[in-house]
C-alpha cells in the first residue's frame, strides 16, 4: 500500500460552477467535475493569487503526510469559458482571471463548522493540529475562523491558505526557519492540546526529507518559481531543537 506521501494529486476539469463560498475571503466556489464529484475551487485569480494555491497545496499535503484528516486536494482545469454562463460580474471576471491550472478540495456534503464549545476533539488530535500549524506558521486557526469542519463525527482540516505566510515576505526566508511562531496562542485548539511533546514525538519523524520532496515538487512551476526552496525551510524548521513547539509549550502554559 503507497504511503500517503507516494500518492499523487489527480486532476479534474471544472464542467460546472454551482455556488459562491461567501464566507472566504478569496471567493472560492463548489463546483462540479468532469469526475461528476463536487469540489470547492480555490481560484488562482482571487487577490492572494497563486501563492495562496502553494500554501494550500504544500500545507495540505503534508498534513496528510503526518497524518491529519485533511480532505483531498486535486488539481483543478478551469476554462474561462464558464464565465459567460454566469450572472454575477464579479464571479465572470473570477472565472476569466483564473483559466487554466487551479486547486481544489473535496466538497465535504453535510459538513459543519466546528464549534469550539460544543465539539472537543481528543488531546492528542488538538495537539497535532497545533504543533502542524505552528510547524507552517499557518496564521488562521482561531476561534474568529476555525477553518475546522465536522463531518460524520470527525474533524477535518481545511482552508491552508494563509499558511506559510513567510513567503509573503522576505525572499531569504530560508534564514527565518527557526523562528517561533508566536501566533500560536491564537489557536482555536490550544486549551485541548495537552499532549504538544508527545505529537511531537510522533508526527516529526514522518515529515521525513524525501517526503517533503515529493510534496514540494507538486508544486507547479508556474506557480512558484522557487518552490525547491521550501524543502530546506522545512527540513530546518524540523531540526532540534524546534523553537515553534517550545513556543507552543509556553504558549499552552500561559493560557491555562
Amino acid at each position: 500500500m503507497p504511503s500517503p506521501a507516494a500518492a499523487r494529486v489527480r486532476r479534474i476539469s471544472v464542467t460546472r460552477y454551482v455556488t459562491p463560498l461567501r464566507e472566504g475571503g478569496s471567493l472560492p466556489a463548489i463546483v462540479e467535475a468532469d469526475d461528476n464529484g463536487l469540489y470547492v475551487l480555490k481560484f488562482r485569480g482571487a487577490g492572494q493569487g497563486a501563492r495562496a494555491l502553494v500554501a494550500e497545496l504544500v500545507a495540505g499535503e503534508l498534513a496528510r503526510v503526518a497524518g491529519l484528516p485533511v480532505p483531498e486536494i486535486v488539481f483543478a482545469e478551469l476554462d474561462p469559458d464558464l464565465a459567460r454562463t454566469e450572472p454575477d460580474p464579479e464571479i465572470q471576471e473570477l472565472i476569466r482571471a483564473s483559466g487554466g491550472l487551479n486547486l481544489a478540495l473535496d466538497y465535504l456534503p453535510g459538513s459543519v463548522m466546528f464549534d469550539p464549545v460544543a465539539d472537543a476533539p481528543d488531546g492528542f488530535l488538538a495537539s497535532s493540529i497545533v504543533w502542524f500549524d505552528a510547524l507552517v506558521t499557518n496564521i488562521d486557526r482561531t476561534a474568529k475562523n476555525t477553518n475546522l469542519l465536522m463531518w460524520h463525527r470527525k474533524l477535518w482540516m481545511i482552508d491552508h491558505g494563509a499558511a506559510m505566510y513567510f513567503h509573503h515576505g522576505t525572499s531569504d526566508f530560508v534564514s527565518r526557519a527557526k523562528d517561533p511562531f508566536t501566533a500560536v496562542k491564537e489557536h482555536v485548539l490550544l486549551r485541548l492540546a495537552d499532549a504538544i511533546e508527545e505529537a511531537d514525538t510522533v508526527l516529526a519523524p514522518r515529515l521525513t526529507q524525501s517526503a517533503v520532496e515529493e510534496v514540494v515538487a507538486r508544486v507547479p512551476p508556474e506557480w512558484a518559481p522557487e518552490a525547491h526552496r521550501y524543502t530546506a525551510y522545512f527540513m530546518a524548521r524540523l531540526e532540534e531543537p524546534r523553537a515553534f513547539v517550545e513556543e507552543a509549550l509556553r504558549a499552552r502554559a500561559q493560557h491555562l
